[in-house]
């Protein structure tokens, strides 16, 4: 028998046992690998402020302004990544959600900057138009849409408030995923967290506030969340941990419906996290995209055991749809700390384990209640027989060990286009010595993609 005959045999004798979908693992062969180096930089736009000409400047421990170009090295950890802050021009880096267009070309989008809000003042928000030439292993920026706020939508001052152009940065918002539309995009952002409406020159017209079964939905970094003047009070209610806001937005097949996956859980009243039969579960909310009001429908998402977060989603079709589940670990385990409460520069104090791409469904049946989970691909564990890996993986495997992988799509009918954010210049899971690159993948998924 080949290879993929003997496959298919095991993963449908899996099927007929009953299994569930934490033991579905679907085959994937990787089909070509196209790099973004780390250390891409682009220019802001002529009439961006001074300020802006630089990024990175306020990543000391301290958040101490620092002017001095690439004099704050940047670590993973224990581990020195290769590349220091402050950094001329600003980063292309941090891919953080993706869109596959009709003409073959992708939409993406930078994350928000260094980490923070208090780190990433001069740090731009953009889109970016792509086009990967996966025969020679690179992508083609075709353009960049830095966004902006001239018209005064957001609720609260932004960093650039008094500048003439009123450009966005990684302190007014945290932009996380990315739904292009024939007047502009949907943004889904973690800060708020909130949904954000951008026209195609990339001006603000929206900011949608979240809402959950008629209630407010609040990150700890929502601008408006005021700290109370005495000690003794009350502090501010918040629902959900930093870093909890729309990490996923999907959008359906006819541009009715967008619906907002949160990268964390719901706290509930009693400090409590959202679950589904135990397991720690993430709303999907429906908002109306003409009317942009939240229709009260959701869906919960449960994490399987050693994911801790998602980190893209995307429809399949009606009802199904790809998301992205993660754990915190960076690198390999031949390479693991010898005991990782110790951390040392030279090893992974916590390996990558749990990297996987779910197909859920969410039908009309589960309003409401959890998405069935239809199967996984385990993003460790990548075929390469025909050695198209460009860099990673091994002899007739590759895989992606990376603490954050946050780019999902369909591409076509077998396959799927997955990528990393590399957290410019944070993130080292590749080595334990450089700061990661880019790395998009075309995958060969077509059992995955047609499984019921």
């Amino acid at each position: 028998m080949t290879r993929s005959l003997l496959a298919s045999v095991a993963l449908l004798a899996i099927m007929s046992a009953g299994a569930s979908a934490d033991e579905m693992a679907f085959p994937a062969k990787l089909a070509a690998q196209a790099i973004v180096p780390a250390n891409t930089m682009i220019e802001a736009p002529q009439d961006a402020p001074e300020f802006l000409k630089t990024s990175g400047k306020f990543t000391t421990a301290d958040r101490k302004r620092t002017e001095a170009l690439g004099t704050v090295p940047g670590k993973d950890g224990a581990r020195l990544t290769g590349l220091s802050l402050p950094f001329k021009g600003q980063p292309l880096q941090g891919f953080s959600g993706i869109k596959a267009m009709s003409d073959g070309t992708f939409w993406t989008l930078s994350d928000n900057g260094f980490g923070s809000k208090a780190t990433s003042s001069d740090a731009m928000l953009m889109l970016h138009h792509v086009r990967f030439d996966w025969q020679a292993g690179k992508a083609e920026r075709i353009g960049t849409v830095f966004l902006s706020d001239p018209n005064k939508k957001a609720p609260f001052p932004i960093a650039m408030e008094g500048a003439a152009n009123r450009y966005l940065t990684g302190a007014d918002f945290d932009v996380e995923s990315i739904q292009p539309t024939t007047d502009g995009f949907w943004v889904g952002e973690e800060f708020g967290p909130y949904l954000l409406k951008f026209d195609a020159k990339g001006e603000l017209t929206d900011v949608i506030a979240t809402l959950v079964d008629g209630r407010p939905v609040t990150s700890p970094d929502n601008a408006l969340l005021s700290v109370p003047a005495n000690p003794t009070a009350k502090p501010a209610a918040f629902n959900i941990k930093r870093s909890g806001g729309f990490e996923g937005l999907a959008m359906s097949k006819d541009g009715a419906k967008l619906y907002g996956l949160l990268e964390g859980p719901l706290y509930l009243e009693d400090n409590s996290v959202e679950k589904s039969d135990g397991q720690t579960a993430l709303r999907i909310v429906e908002l109306d995209a003409a009317s942009k009001a939240w229709t009260g429908r959701s869906w919960l998402y449960p994490l399987t055991e050693g994911g801790v977060a998602i980190g893209d989603f995307n429809m399949i079709d009606a009802t199904t749809a790809l998301v992205i589940e993660r754990d915190n670990g960076a690198g390999t385990a031949d390479k693991a700390c010898a005991d990782p409460k110790k951390p040392e520069a030279t090893c992974f104090d916590q390996p990558a384990k749990h990297k996987r791409i779910y197909k859920i469904e969410m039908s009309e049946a589960n309003v409401g209640k959890a998405v069935r989970k239809i199967g996984y691909v385990d993003l460790m564990k990548i075929a390469d027989p025909d050695g198209k890996a460009k860099q990673g993986g091994g002899e007739g495997f590759y895989d992606m060990p990376f603490v954050t992988i946050e780019n999902v799509d369909v591409v076509d009918a077998t396959h799927i286009v997955v990528g990393n954010d590399n957290n410019l210049p944070f993130s080292a899971g590749r080595a334990v010595d450089k700061a990661d690159d880019n790395e998009f993948v075309l995958l060969e998924v077509g059992a995955f993609l047609t499984a019921k």
